[in-house]
């Protein structure tokens, strides 16, 4: 599923950008394109809420690469258009909501931060039950559920 959210970001990024801003997966260190930007999922929490019900927090780091010698301007208007394009993403046939967001400019790059979250549901492996057989007398008569003296007992 992190895979598939990495995907529905860089989709919406290309959306709100334009194909001229590279999106990265890895961070390669080498042949990185400025403006680009790099998408990971950087912290994952499992929390269950029922007995088959979990939520899944999961924190994602986009950071933009400026390419202009005005960086602070520059990692500015990007994060302002961060915010609007990555509050929902299409991932597969439904929506995910962006919450906790904040953005920093550290080192001449805009990191910015939010988590997309899910609940999962397991499936609980269940025995199935064994065979039940009954016998019951009406006025004196028996009924032929049970062939068996002890299952009425």
């Amino acid at each position: 599923m992190i895979g598939e959210i990495v995907d529905a970001v860089g989709l919406a990024l290309n959306e709100a950008f334009g194909n001229h801003y590279a999106v990265y997966r890895e961070e390669t260190g080498k042949d990185m394109d400025a403006p680009c930007f790099f998408v990971y999922c950087s912290a994952q929490r499992n929390a269950q809420i029922s007995r088959q019900k979990y939520l899944r927090s999961n924190t994602f780091c986009i950071q933009y690469i400026p390419s202009t010698t005005d960086i602070r301007a520059e990692c500015n208007e990007v994060i302002e258009r961060l915010f609007d394009c990555l509050e929902y993403i299409k991932v597969e046939s439904s929506l995910l909501r962006g919450r906790k967001m904040e953005a920093k400019i550290k080192d001449g790059v805009a990191h910015f931060f939010l988590n997309y979250d899910f609940y999962v549901y397991k499936k609980e492996e269940t025995e199935a039950m064994g065979t039940l057989t009954r016998h019951i007398e009406v006025k004196g008569q028996v009924e032929d559920g049970c062939k068996e003296k002890s299952c009425g007992e």
